[in-house]
This record gives C-alpha cells, sequence and structure tokens, in this order.
C-alpha cells in the first residue's frame, strides 16, 4: 500500500463551474437570512404574548411558596392557588377603588370651586416671588369658551372611547396573566415531573436547584419590597398627617407601593399625585410634601433598602440598581420590575459554583466586621455548608 498522498487534480483557471462550497456557503446564507426574518417577524408578533408569559412565571414563583404551605395542610394545588389569586386581584381592586375615589372627589371639588383655588394660588405667587397676576384675569381667561384650558378640556372628551378600550385590553390581559400563573401553579409539580422525566438523575437535580432557587429570589424580592413599602407608607403617612393633606392613608398607600414595585423613578412617579393634590388646598404644603418624599428618598437609597435588600435578596444596591435599568431598556416597565429577582438569581447561580479558596492577607479584601455579623442567616449558613477550598 502506498502512503503517498493522492494528486489534487489543478484548477482550470479559464473553467466557469463554481466550486461546491461556493453553492453550500450561497444555500447557507440565504437559509439564514430568512431564518432570521422568520425569527425576527415571530418576534415582533409575539412580544406580547411573551410579556404575558414572563409576568406569569414571576407570580407563579412569587405564590408558589404559600401555595405549597396550603397543600401541606391539607388543601389541594388548585383550591389554594385560587384563594391566593383572588386575595391578590381584591387587594389591588381595593387599593384602585380607593386612589379613584380620592382622585375623583379631588377632580370634581377643583372644577366646582375653580376660582377660589385659582384666586388662592395666585395670591400665593404674588405674595412670595413679587409677581403682579391679576386672578380675574386668570379665572376669566380659564372660562373663556374660545380659550386655551377650554379647548384642552373638549379635546380630552373624545379621549374617553380610546381609555375604555385600553382598559378593557388591561383586563383582558390581567385576565390572561391570571389563567397562565393558575396552571403553572396548580399543576407544578406535574410539570416539574414532565421535564425531570426526560433528565438523568444529575440534571434533575440541577433542575430542581435552580428552581428553587429562583422560588426563594423571588420570594425575597416581594418580601423586601412589601416591607419597604410598608416602611415608606408610614412615613409619608405620619408626614401626611401632619402637613393635614387630604386622605393621608390612601396617598401614603399610593406612595408606599408605587415607589418600591416601580424601580429607580417609583418614587417620583408616586409623589406627583400627593403633590398635585395637597397644591389645590395648600402650594406651601405642597412645597413641604416635595421636601419630605426627596429626604424619605435619600433615606431609603442610603440606609434602609441597602440593610433590607442585603437580607432578603443577598444582591449588592449597584446590582439590584444596574437589573433595574437593563430590564427597563429589554422589556420596558416590566423589564424593570423583573430585573431584579433575574439579577439576585444570576448572582446565587454564580456564587454556588466554582471553587472557593482561602484569601491572602490584604487590605484591599478587608471588610466591616460589623457589617459581616449582619449578613443573613440563610446565607452563613450556606458560606458554612460550603466552606473554603
Amino acid at each position: 500500500m502506498s502512503d503517498e498522498l493522492p494528486i489534487t487534480p489543478p484548477i482550470d483557471p479559464n473553467s466557469s463551474k463554481l466550486p461546491r462550497w461556493v453553492w453550500k456557503a450561497i444555500v447557507v446564507f440565504w437559509l439564514g437570512f430568512l431564518g432570521t426574518i422568520l425569527i425576527r417577524y415571530a418576534y415582533d408578533r409575539l412580544f406580547s404574548f411573551l410579556i404575558l408569559l414572563l409576568v406569569s412565571l414571576f407570580l407563579s414563583l412569587a405564590i408558589e411558596p404559600g401555595t405549597t404551605k396550603l397543600a401541606k395542610r391539607g388543601w389541594r394545588r388548585g383550591q389554594a392557588t385560587i384563594v391566593i389569586l383572588l386575595g391578590l386581584l381584591v387587594g389591588v381592586l381595593i387599593f384602585v377603588a380607593a386612589i379613584g375615589t380620592l382622585v375623583g372627589t379631588q377632580v370634581a371639588d377643583l372644577l366646582q370651586n375653580s376660582e377660589r383655588y385659582v384666586s388662592r394660588t395666585v395670591n400665593f405667587l404674588n405674595d412670595n416671588f413679587s409677581t403682579n397676576i391679576n386672578p380675574q384675569k386668570v379665572n376669566d381667561s380659564i372660562q373663556d369658551p374660545d380659550g386655551p384650558v377650554q379647548e384642552f378640556i373638549r379635546g380630552q372628551q373624545g379621549e374617553a372611547i380610546q381609555l375604555s378600550v385600553t382598559a378593557l385590553g388591561f383586563l383582558l390581559q390581567t385576565f390572561s396573566v391570571m389563567l397562565f400563573t393558575f396552571y403553572l401553579v396548580a399543576d407544578g409539580p406535574r410539570l416539574r415531573r414532565s421535564i425531570c422525566s426526560r433528565l438523568d438523575v444529575e440534571r434533575q437535580k440541577r433542575v430542581l436547584d435552580t428552581w428553587d432557587l429562583a422560588i426563594e429570589k423571588t420570594g425575597g424580592y416581594i418580601y423586601s419590597r412589601a416591607l419597604l413599602a410598608v416602611v415608606s407608607a408610614f412615613v409619608h403617612w405620619i408626614a401626611f398627617q401632619s402637613l393635614g393633606t387630604a386622605a393621608p392613608v390612601a396617598l401614603a398607600l399610593w406612595v408606599g407601593l408605587i415607589s418600591q414595585f416601580i424601580p429607580v423613578v417609583g418614587t417620583y412617579v408616586a409623589g406627583v399625585l400627593p403633590v398635585l393634590i395637597t397644591f389645590i388646598d395648600s402650594p406651601l404644603k405642597a412645597l413641604a410634601v416635595i421636601i419630605v418624599i426627596i429626604l424619605y428618598q435619600q433615606l431609603e437609597n442610603f440606609l434602609i433598602s441597602p440593610r433590607i435588600t442585603a437580607r432578603t435578596m443577598e444582591i449588592h444596591p449597584a446590582i439590584s440598581f444596574g437589573a433595574a435599568i437593563a430590564g427597563g431598556a429589554l422589556l420596558g416597565p416590566v423589564g424593570a420590575i423583573l430585573g431584579l429577582p433575574v439579577a439576585a438569581m444570576a448572582v446565587a447561580l454564580v456564587s454556588a459554583s466554582g471553587q472557593r479558596h482561602e484569601l491572602i492577607d490584604n487590605a484591599l479584601v478587608e471588610v466591616d466586621e460589623k457589617l459581616e455579623q449582619k449578613t443573613s442567616p440563610v446565607r452563613r449558613n450556606r458560606l458554612r455548608r460550603r466552606g473554603t477550598k
């Protein structure tokens, strides 16, 4: 047998026949191009559906511990899931109804007594900012049928139909989310059995550990947000009650909930409503409300939130801030809300994998011992079990 390599026939430079690899490259290119267009089209069409699934998954992870506890007490998982979802829905409806009633009452009062409120505001500006505005002229311009204010009010009347359609679409999306969440939680064990039955033992452990970690981190997110909302509502209730703001309890709950479940700018978005309602009564009180909201936001950012987040989610505040911004850039408001638990899960997975070694003695790795003592018991137990290698 000869060890010589086969001789490749020389390529004729005058031949018009293309090599075979060129045709394969052309086919692969066009298949990839058409596949990209198809994926982009499907993504654009299914984007809202994917968001619904993502929100449903988040809610299912959040209520999974409660459903499991009720199931251990003899409840059926379907019944336990329905009770928790209905309780959540009733709480949201009560909150929305309270805020809607408050806003509607204030708007009706503003329309009935607009001249008095306008005169009070103009007098405040004249007395404190050395302006010379005639209150009667301002009221006349507001009541002028051909004026910009009345024209704006007439223009907004046509938006009622669009608002109704938007509200109907939101209710349909809410129903879809609750339906998906119900099936994800009620049939959770069956779903996990179906997934794990196709995997070997080692992969089953990884999938179930990751699933359990997702439940833990999502629950920690809900717990930390709820705890921060309670603290925020309590502080703002005291401030609003002291200032004599209308409906201080409802406004404090509004600020507490909205500020915590809308990351980054939630406090300032929530503060618009109490400022406007207080401004109707007194511009000076409205200024005091603004100062209270800003001061509490700084107190929460630098003192309250890092401690609560570190104890419940074990995630650095800078990572949580960046996760909210990145999630908002990718998926909008929904991504901003879900970015924090996703980042917490990612950090936990990374920290749980790989080997750990003993640290060398260096000033760059020294930490405050008092701060280390405040580490959550769950994390201390994990580090103790894992040890250093």
